[in-house]
This record gives structure tokens, sequence and C-alpha cells, in this order.
């Protein structure tokens, strides 16, 4: 067998989040992505779930000195060159992951970017995050300036506003900024028009994409996609809007080659730029 062509991984991704044995979302296409992108993966599980294309059903949550744990012996051996964070299920964990990052000298580092995908609903409907743990989420956000990759209905949980158009997203990206984040990338898929627009804004830059929705169910798992392909692209030291344009054109042509895989929403194919 003749392998064509050779990656040199010399970027790692630390991906703090919850596992999905369906292999659609969360740690799974956390990895999916960061190898599609040539980025070594690293993960420290918050939580195991029963779920599949058809929903979530159960969730098993990891005790925190174990997530912890993992947490250090990553990086304390190999270092990350950028944190993406997913599934963070109860203010405990919440606080308990911004003390391990403190702890291994990731706040304030400008070196290491964290890309937080704040996961509250699943797809299905099921509460991610517990309600009462809004507030911890909201302050780890302050203390740790990350990149923040909300869709619109966690947009609204964070800003207490309807988003019911693209100028309401605007809206919602300044009042998501005043929590602190470095940048806001408000993903309008959940928008009820034909042409979706994702936006992404900081405090000096602003930029638009408009595509043509995809009219499919098989959109499983594509928020902890965008998160992570963006992560891989800030580990490699891309500037934000050229990160933001790979990870949009990815997730975009994965959807488009989804293996229509499930009986519910199905899975993306995060596979579709190998050979």
């Amino acid at each position: 067998m003749i392998i064509k062509k050779v990656s040199n991984l010399s970027k790692t991704v630390l991906v703090i989040a919850g596992s999905d044995p369906s292999g659609g979302a969360g740690i799974q296409a956390d990895l999916k992505t960061l190898t599609s992108f040539g980025v070594y993966g690293m993960t420290a599980i918050t939580a195991l779930t029963e779920q599949n294309t058809k929903g979530v059903s159960g969730i098993f949550e990891i005790p925190l000195d174990f997530v912890v744990k993992q947490i250090n012996c990553c990086l304390s051996d190999i270092e990350a060159n950028a944190i993406k964070i997913g599934m963070m299920h109860n203010a405990n964990l919440i606080n308990g992951v911004y003390e391990a990052l403190k702890s291994n000298q990731i706040i304030g580092n400008k070196k290491i970017k964290i890309i937080l995908d704040p996961v509250m609903v699943a797809k299905g409907g099921h509460r991610l995050l517990k309600s009462d743990a809004v507030n911890a989420l909201k302050t780890f956000i302050k203390k740790t300036n990350p990149v923040l990759t909300p869709n619109i209905p966690e947009a609204e949980i964070l800003t207490g506003m309807k988003i019911n158009s693209f100028a309401d997203m605007k809206i919602a990206a300044k009042k998501i900024i005043n929590l602190g984040v470095s940048y806001v990338i408000l993903k309008g898929g959940h928008m009820n028009t034909p042409i979706m627009s994702d936006l992404l804004m900081g405090k000096q830059v602003i930029h638009q994409i408009e595509t043509k929705k995809i009219e499919t169910n098989h959109t499983h798992g594509t928020g902890c996609t965008m998160a992570s392909a963006i992560a891989a692209g800030l580990a490699k030291s891309l500037e934000i809007k050229e990160a933001f344009l790979n990870a949009h054109f990815y997730v975009n042509q994965a959807i488009l080659r989804s293996p229509r895989f499930g009986n519910g929403h199905g899975p993306i194919n995060h596979s579709f730029n190998i050979n």
C-alpha cells in the first residue's frame, strides 16, 4: 500500500467535552474534525451520554476530580496550542474546569486560544446544561475571554432576548461581546429563512457569511464540528476571520456529503476531505 499524503502533526488541541457514542457529535466529532485539519487532538471527557440520531436518552456525569485529572495529565505532558470546550453540564464542573485551566497557566496566556461552544440543549430538545448553571457559565466567559460559538437558542439564553432576524443577531452578538468574549461566532442555522447567515463579531472585526440553507435532517454535531474546526485554525495561528471561513466551508461541505446514517438527525461527513 502506498500512502500518498503525509501530514506532519505539529499543533495540538485539548478538547473538554462530552461523549456521543453514536459518533456524530461531542468528543467523537471533535477528534474527527481535528484529524481532518491535520491537528492532534487530546480529550478530557466531562460526561458519557446515551444518544443516537434520535436524541439523548441519558447522561452519566464524570466525577469532577477525574475530569480535572484528565486535563492535568494532558497539559502536563503534551502542551496545547488551543483549548476547545463543549458540554459542561453543571456549575460545579464549570468552576472546576476554570480552576484546572488556571492552574495549568492557560488562563491569561494570549498564545493559547479558548474556543467555547456553549452546549445547552441537544438537537432533540434534551437539556444539556442545568438551568442554574447559566450564571456560572457567564462568569466562566468573563474570566476566560473565549471565542464563543453559540447557535440562536443558546444566544437567546445568554442574552435574554428573542432573535428573529439578522438585525437581532447583530444586537445579540454585541450583548455577548459585553459578556467578556474575545469574539463571538453566532450561527444562524435555526433561523427560518432560505438564506442562512453566520456572523463573526469582535470589538474590531465583523464578518458575515450567507449561504443557501440546506434542507436536510443530517446536521447532527454541526455545532461541535464548527467549534473544533475553528480551534484547529487558531491552533495553527490563523487569524480569526480565516479560521471562521475555513470552518464554515468545512461544515457546509460535510453537511452536503452526509452519509445519511440513522433514523433521526443524522451525522455529517467529517471525512469528506480525506482521500
